[in-house]
């Protein structure tokens, strides 16, 4: 008679269940976002939130430095502009607020890495990511003069000092469009991280607040993924890889755990998951009226996306985290 399997016997004791825990979540595998405005001394708290804010570059900086300082590897920048436009301007100009903050940070911070979202919508009058036809109120994007918006950002981006260059607008296309630029102005050795299955997501909300990025008119259905959709995500995955993407997102992260472990099983290019504002939003707001416990929540969700196959995290919650994993 064979002995009887008691997989009790290996979680009897904390050394034991550290000694067989089959993923591990560390400083190294986050990154946080950061929201840039023009001006100085300034910190606005996004209402919708909690804990996160618009910060001024000086902010910026100051903010860099205390992510670096707690480990953490890296930042991702986003920018609200003075003035926004049809063109998207603020988005690609090399004083643009991504290229400022971008260039105080690696000043100050050198070792940060420094990743810029590239992407149009929050420099645009009528928030979609790209070009739209004349007087059209769907919000349908012109595919292919986008793309050279984008070319024109992340080349602008990478002079201001990006160390990673990571376009989110969903465009087709646009992976080789960036690849060729950035390759034509001498960074061939800046790396891509394609926002490679977006989904048109209900989680995105508190986000538009803080980006001021909500669009003006339509939806933008006809270019982000079908929530209902998984193989679709993986010929995303695939279109992206030929076009040269070094890395590759899955954003959101929480309803999106089954297309983080396809596209893990199809590739050995490191896959980052999108923690996004309303997954985050969500915890705050459960934990301030006290229903949840903020701390043992956040770090089970956060190491479930780590189990689901993904490589690097961003999220709201990673300085918490990492003085959570400290204690």
């Amino acid at each position: 008679m064979f002995p009887i399997n008691r997989p009790r016997r290996l979680r009897s004791t904390p050394q034991l269940r550290r000694m067989v825990q089959e993923v591990s979540l560390n400083a190294s595998d986050l990154i946080y976002p950061l929201f840039a405005v023009p001006g100085e001394s300034i910190a606005k708290e996004v209402v919708s939130m909690p804990g996160v804010y618009q910060l001024s570059v000086d902010k910026i900086v100051a903010e860099a430095k205390e992510v670096y300082d707690l480990g953490i590897p890296s930042i991702i920048l986003f920018g609200i502009p003075d003035t926004k436009d049809t063109e998207a301007t603020g988005a690609w100009h090399d004083c643009g607020i991504v290229q400022k903050a971008a260039t105080a940070v690696k000043e100050a911070v050198p070792e940060l890495v420094v990743i810029a979202d590239t992407c149009l919508c929050e420099y645009t009058t009528h928030g979609h990511c790209g070009y739209l036809e004349v007087g059209d109120l769907t919000g349908k994007v012109l595919n292919d003069p986008t793309l050279e918006l984008l070319k024109k950002t992340a080349v602008s981006q990478a002079k201001a000092g990006a160390d990673i260059i990571a376009p989110s607008g969903m465009m087709d296309g646009f992976v080789q469009a960036i690849r060729q630029g950035l390759d034509e102005a001498g960074f061939e050795n800046t790396p891509i991280l394609s926002y490679a299955a977006k989904y048109a997501s209900a989680y995105y909300g508190p986000f538009r607040d803080a980006a001021e990025s909500a669009p003006q008119y339509g939806d933008r259905r006809t270019y982000q993924m079908d929530p209902a959709n998984g193989r679709e995500a993986l010929k995303e995955v695939e279109l992206d890889i030929a076009e040269g993407a070094d890395m590759l997102m899955v954003k959101p992260a929480l309803s999106y755990m089954d297309i983080i472990w396809r596209v893990k099983e199809i590739t050995n290019l490191p896959v980052a998951a999108y923690n996004v504002s309303g997954e985050y939003s969500m915890i705050k707001a459960a934990a301030l009226n006290g229903w949840i416990d903020e701390k043992k929540v956040a770090l089970e969700t956060l190491t479930s996306f780590k189990r689901a196959g993904a490589d690097l995290i961003l999220t709201y919650h990673a300085k918490d985290a990492v003085r959570w994993l400290n204690e």
